[in-house]
């Protein structure tokens, strides 16, 4: 009896690849808007956080001084911050909105900075505009 020699091919054919890739393309299409609402939703904590800790800054300058600073960079001076903290939707540490306090008529004194916003024109996931935050 002579041997018998069976030829196997073994692989994929396309139209199984084509129906792969489709599966994975689903896939990750169903990914991607997770992924973008998580990295917002992720600045707008980073935000969150950055205002407190500012706002918290101020409020202690003004219990140590009894007056507010005259920009954020005399928080930097003054060692009551390390640097001005990025503002997470900007990417920038020169865009916050420095609120100043309101002076009395007849009042010399230069007014410091009692608040703080976000220069960010977009608007959050809430509708409200990070700049009112």
């Amino acid at each position: 009896m002579g041997t018998f020699v069976q030829i196997c091919k073994k692989g994929y054919t396309l139209l199984e690849l084509m129906i792969v890739v489709a599966i994975v393309g689903i896939l990750v299409s169903l990914a991607i808007p997770n992924f973008q609402q998580s990295a917002m939703k992720a600045k707008e904590t980073a935000l969150k956080q950055n205002l407190f800790t500012m706002r918290s800054v101020l409020d202690q300058y003004y219990a140590d001084r009894g007056d507010y600073p005259d920009s954020l960079e005399s928080l930097v001076e003054a060692k009551y911050l390390r640097a001005i903290p990025m503002d997470p939707l900007t990417k920038s540490s020169t865009t916050w909105i420095e609120i100043y306090e309101e002076q009395e008529e007849g009042d010399d004194s230069s007014a410091g900075v009692y608040d703080i916003k976000s220069g960010s024109e977009d608007v959050a996931r809430d509708g409200t505009p990070y700049k009112d935050w």
